[in-house]
């Protein structure tokens, strides 16, 4: 690693936030963009040459919105009730999603981590931002974000910290840089005080930011 960093990624960064319509009154029929023009014809053709229905391609787009860290939470909190479950998941991680209907097929590997009294997981993508979109979701911007990447390596315990996770020195942290082939999500502790909670309720306190290791799971409400 060089000091020269490049400063390339303007271009791919498509959540930059210029506003390309303030020359439109919101209900302005203003002329589609280019890639909104591009979507259509790559849709048309996909659709013309038999290679995708109308309906596939609603498919795709309802299991994209599927995704969301629910359905990692609601696997946190079958592990924390279950303890066969939970030693499935983290030995073969893969067979036990799609058992639950999340399909993993064209996925890259995923790997399941288990924070202990003694060891914290945290996950980054130093090379880009390979995420385990399926039982995810979309990752968080912060996640894509150079600093996050650079920094989560070098001081991990510092950028927990901004997050207000502030762990004991004790406490080994370990960082799984995600890869194109390889995923993690982390299974945080089940939060003391949560004896004999429902599968529901548990996993109304994982996070996404508890399933990637920035923070932990959410403390019961006192009262």
């Amino acid at each position: 690693m060089s000091g020269g960093h490049h400063h390339h990624d303007h271009g791919h960064d498509h959540g930059h936030e210029h506003d390309h319509d303030h020359d439109h009154a919101p209900d302005d029929p203003s002329p589609p963009r280019e890639y909104e023009l591009l979507e259509q014809a790559i849709r048309e053709l996909l659709i013309e040459k038999g290679l995708l229905t109308a309906e596939q391609i609603q498919r795709q787009i309802d299991d994209m919105d599927s995704r969301t860290p629910m359905n990692g939470a609601k696997l946190v909190a079958k592990a924390w009730t279950d303890p066969a479950f939970k030693a499935r998941l983290l030995s073969e991680p893969k067979a036990v999603i799609q058992e639950w209907g999340i399909d993993l097929e064209k996925s890259p590997e995923l790997m399941i981590v288990e924070n202990t009294p003694s060891v914290h997981n945290v996950i980054v993508c130093t090379l880009c931002s390979c995420y385990p979109r399926a039982v995810l979701g979309v990752p968080p911007a912060w996640y894509k974000k150079k600093a996050y990447r650079a920094r989560t390596v070098v001081e991990p315990r510092a950028v927990l910290a901004e997050f207000g996770t502030v762990l004991p020195d004790a406490v080994e942290v370990r960082v799984h840089d995600s890869t194109a082939d390889l995923r993690y999500m982390v299974l945080p502790m089940r939060p003391a005080g949560t004896e004999g909670w429902s599968e529901t309720d548990l996993a109304g306190l994982v996070t996404r930011d508890a399933l990637i290791g920035v923070t932990t799971a959410r403390a019961p409400a006192a009262g």
